[in-house]
């Protein structure tokens, strides 16, 4: 005789489903512990080793956007944990500060055990790469609330800076140079408006190549959103650093005032770095406005870093020998705190 499906599990929600897989990740999950972890997953709350009285802790919370149709689209689930966590690495980075330990929230409609473990596994595997740990997180099903087969992901991220070493900008001052560490790709914004262009108006598939290049569309899309973590630490430990961006959703144009004084500008010479083919493809296929592609997109910049004019050279040497490219995209300027982009 069957066995009869409980209750739950005819109004979409399978428990089971959930709890073969918390088991089957475990393991994982705890690739992940670093020293300050005293609990496993599956607790109430992740306990943590608070750091000491000298260390300020640093938290940011994110989500993955609608990148996650496009993994839905492709039917690969594996990069979008590493997206998420090196998205919120990066952006307590710009602070100065290292990360500790990760919350995941996964909601969906109803959960598949195979996209779960592949989300998981992304998860792990960036907060190994990052050093730190998956303290916990909460996974919910909500039929009704998800589009089938769906789900959205997102992520708390808690960091340590010590107090006398974290960057605010304030040191930022005319004459300075900016240093641009170029994307891996569109990393987690402005998927809206790529998916709209590329599938709809365009009506290319993710199988199809990215003009001008080698790549699909798919790989192209689904690029890891790179961390920034040991290249910008290498460089922390060996000159002055007076303010970061990341250049996350607003692009150069409204991430970059976030961190700069009111009386200086941050100009941006465009032609110093070339724009990724399919930022080209977007802008045209979609008829978008050339700045407002700079307000969305990242346009090939990931990062930004402000040093004083006498450390470029050390700068971008670091940074090469930590295996980043880097290059000189601008200086500051006499200002009101905005972004100028010339050329």
């Amino acid at each position: 005789m069957a066995e009869k499906k409980s209750a739950y599990a005819e109004a979409g929600v399978d428990i089971d489903v959930m709890m073969n897989s918390l088991q089957r990740i475990k393991k994982d999950v705890k690739s992940t512990n670093i020293k300050g972890v005293v609990s496993e997953i599956g607790s109430f709350g992740g306990l943590f080793q608070s750091p000491g009285k000298e260390f300020l802790l640093v938290a940011s919370t994110d989500g993955v956007g609608t990148k996650l149709k496009v993994a839905h689209m492709a039917g690969k689930h594996t990069t979008v944990g590493q997206d998420l966590v090196n998205h919120c690495v990066n952006d307590i980075l710009v602070q100065g500060a290292a990360p500790l330990f990760f919350l995941d929230y996964l909601g969906t409609a109803a959960l598949s055990g195979k996209v779960f473990e592949e989300v998981i596994s992304g998860l792990c595997k960036a907060c190994r790469e990052n050093g730190c740990s998956l303290l916990g997180g909460e996974t919910a099903e909500m039929p009704g609330l998800y589009p089938k087969g769906e789900y959205d992901l997102v992520g708390t991220i808690i960091g340590q800076v010590e107090k006398k070493k974290v960057i605010t900008g304030k040191s930022i001052r005319k004459g300075d140079v900016i240093i641009g560490l170029p994307s891996s790709g569109l990393q987690t914004n402005g998927y809206s408006l790529a998916r709209k262009v590329i599938f709809e108006k365009a009506g290319k598939t993710l199988k199809d190549l990215v003009p001008g290049t080698k790549l699909t569309f798919e790989k192209a899309l689904l690029a890891v959103h790179q961390s920034f973590l040991k290249p910008v630490t290498a460089l922390m430990n060996k000159v002055q650093v007076h303010g970061m961006a990341h250049i996350t959703g607003g692009g150069l144009v409204d991430n970059v005032p976030r961190v700069l004084p009111k009386t200086v500008d941050a100009v941006f010479d465009r032609s110093t770095w070339e724009t990724p083919a399919i930022y080209q493809f977007i802008e045209k296929e979609g008829a978008v406005d050339h700045e407002e592609m700079y307000r969305v997109f990242n346009m090939g910049i990931g990062y930004v870093i402000i040093v004083r004019a006498a450390d470029e050279k050390p700068a971008l040497e670091t940074l090469k020998k930590a295996g980043q490219k880097a290059l000189v995209i601008g200086r500051v300027e006499k200002g009101t705190g905005q972004s100028v982009l010339i050329n």
